[in-house]
C-alpha cells in the first residue's frame, strides 16, 4: 500500500483481512488465550512443556483451547466434554454458545447437548433415514418417541391393508357371483345381469391389485427393534446387610479413605475430577487393589462384580456368543434377550469389536449371574442415548447394591441416593 495506496485489489484484500481480524476480536486474542486455557483447566500447564509430555487429556483439552481462541466461523467438535470436569464443560457450554458461527457436535453428553444445541440430527433408522429435530436434548427425546409410535402405527395399519388388499385381489372374484335363479327362461335378461356382475367384480379386483401394488412398493419399512436393556442388573439379596467395609484405608498417592460402608441395599455415587481416586476406590471395594495400609472386609458369600472402565478378552478370536454362555448360570437370559449387543455382533470375534460393544459384553457377563454388589466405572460411557436411559432404569430397580463412579452429569442429575465426592484421593 505504500508503493500504491489507491491500488484496489491491494485495498480489498486489506480490507478482507481487517474484517478478519475484528470478526475473531484479534486485538484480544492474548487475554482470550489466558481465559480459555484457564476455563479449560490449563493454566497451571508449564507453557514450555512438549506437546509428547503432555497426558492424552490435556492434548485434547489444548486442541479444544486453541479452536475457541481462533473462533472460527464454523466448528466441529467430536465428543469434547471428554476430560473435562464440570467447570470446564460449563465454561464450554458458555463458549459455544457466544460464538456467532456454526457449531457441529458429536457427543454424548445429555446435559451438554440440552444446554447447547438449537437442532440434533439422529443417525438411527428412521422412516426417512437420517431425521433433523429442532430444539435441545429434551426436545428430542420428546419427538422421538412421538416419531417412533407414529412409524410403528403406520407400519401396522399398511401391513393390515396389505394383507385385506391381498385377499380382496386374489379371493373376491372367485367368492362374489349374482347366482340369481333364471326367472320366466329369460336367458338374454340373465345373461346381461350376470355381466354387468362380473364387470363390477373384474373392476374391483383390478383396482384393489393396482393398490396392493402401489402400496407394496411406498409401503414403509418395519421399525428396527432397538437395543433395549432387560435383565436385572443385581442378584436379591437374601438379607439387608453389610456387604463391603473399609477402615483407614490407604494406597499412597492414590487413595486415603478413614471408614465407607456398603451394604447390599446401598445406593452410592462416587463424584470428583479427573484423577480424584474414583476407580481406584472401586477397585479396593472389588478386590482388584490391596491397600497399602488399613482393613477391607467383604461379608462371606455376596458376589461382587465391578464393569472397568478398560475392558480386554484374553482370546480375541472368541465371540460374544462363547464368552457369555461361558459365564451364564442356570436360567440367565440369554445374550440375545439381553439387548446390550445387536444380534450382528454376536459372533464375530470379540477383536473386531468396538470399545464400546466390548464394555457392554462385559456388562453382560457380569451380569449373568447377577451379584449382590455392583461396581460401575463410568457406566454410560460409549452407549447409545436411547440404551443409557434404558440402563439407568434398571439401576433405579435393582434390587441389590450399585456403587457407581461417573462423570455423566445427566446420570447424576437424576440420582436418588447417597454421594461420596472425593478430591486427591479423600473425602472432599
Amino acid at each position: 500500500m505504500e508503493r500504491d495506496p489507491e491500488d484496489a485489489e491491494v485495498l480489498a484484500a486489506y480490507g478482507d483481512a481487517l474484517e478478519w481480524a475484528q470478526d475473531h476480536d484479534l486485538w484480544d486474542a492474548d487475554r482470550r488465550a489466558e481465559l480459555v486455557l484457564a476455563g479449560l483447566g490449563l493454566s497451571d500447564v508449564d507453557a514450555d512443556r512438549r506437546l509428547a509430555e503432555l497426558s492424552g487429556g490435556q492434548r485434547s483439552r489444548l486442541g479444544l483451547a486453541a479452536l475457541l481462541i481462533r473462533q472460527p466461523r464454523a466448528l466441529l467438535l467430536d465428543e469434547p466434554t471428554n476430560h473435562l470436569d464440570d467447570e470446564a464443560v460449563t465454561f464450554l457450554e458458555q463458549q459455544l454458545s457466544r460464538l456467532p458461527g456454526t457449531v457441529v457436535v458429536a457427543s454424548h453428553d445429555r446435559v451438554f447437548l440440552d444446554a447447547v444445541c438449537t437442532d440434533i440430527l439422529d443417525l438411527d433408522p428412521a422412516r426417512g433415514g437420517v431425521t433433523r429435530f429442532g430444539g435441545a436434548y429434551t426436545d428430542y427425546l420428546a419427538a422421538k418417541r412421538a416419531e417412533r409410535a407414529r412409524w410403528e402405527q403406520q407400519y401396522a395399519e399398511e401391513q393390515q391393508e396389505l394383507a385385506a388388499l391381498r385377499e380382496s385381489a386374489q379371493v373376491t372374484a372367485h367368492q362374489v357371483n349374482h347366482h340369481r335363479v333364471m326367472k320366466d327362461n329369460n336367458k338374454v335378461s340373465y345373461d346381461r345381469h350376470g355381466g354387468r356382475v362380473q364387470k363390477q367384480i373384474s373392476r374391483r379386483v383390478r383396482n384393489a391389485q393396482q393398490r396392493l401394488d402401489e402400496l407394496t412398493r411406498t409401503q414403509v419399512g418395519r421399525p428396527p427393534a432397538p437395543l433395549r436393556f432387560s435383565a436385572d442388573l443385581t442378584g436379591k439379596p437374601v438379607q439387608d446387610q453389610l456387604a463391603v467395609s473399609l477402615r483407614h484405608v490407604r494406597l499412597p498417592g492414590r487413595l486415603q479413605l478413614a471408614e465407607l460402608d456398603v451394604t447390599t441395599s446401598a445406593r452410592l455415587m462416587v463424584q470428583g475430577g479427573n484423577g480424584a481416586g474414583k476407580s481406584t476406590l472401586l477397585k479396593v471395594l472389588a478386590g482388584k487393589l490391596t491397600p497399602a495400609s488399613g482393613v477391607v472386609h467383604r461379608a462371606r458369600g455376596v458376589r461382587i462384580g465391578l464393569l472397568e472402565q478398560d475392558v480386554t478378552f484374553a482370546d480375541p478370536t472368541r465371540t460374544p456368543r462363547q464368552i457369555y454362555a461361558a459365564a451364564a448360570g442356570p436360567g440367565a437370559v440369554s445374550l440375545s434377550q439381553l439387548g446390550l449387543l445387536a444380534g450382528r455382533d454376536l459372533d464375530r470375534p470379540v477383536g473386531q469389536l468396538s470399545i464400546g460393544q466390548r464394555r457392554r459384553l462385559a456388562l453382560a457377563v457380569l451380569i449373568a449371574r447377577p451379584p449382590e454388589v455392583l461396581l460401575l466405572d463410568e457406566p454410560t460411557n460409549h452407549l447409545s442415548l436411547g440404551l443409557a436411559e434404558e440402563l439407568e432404569q434398571a439401576l433405579r430397580s435393582a434390587p441389590g447394591a450399585v456403587v457407581i463412579a461417573s462423570h455423566d452429569r445427566w446420570l447424576r442429575r437424576t440420582w436418588a441416593g447417597a454421594e461420596l465426592v472425593l478430591a486427591d484421593g479423600k473425602v472432599a
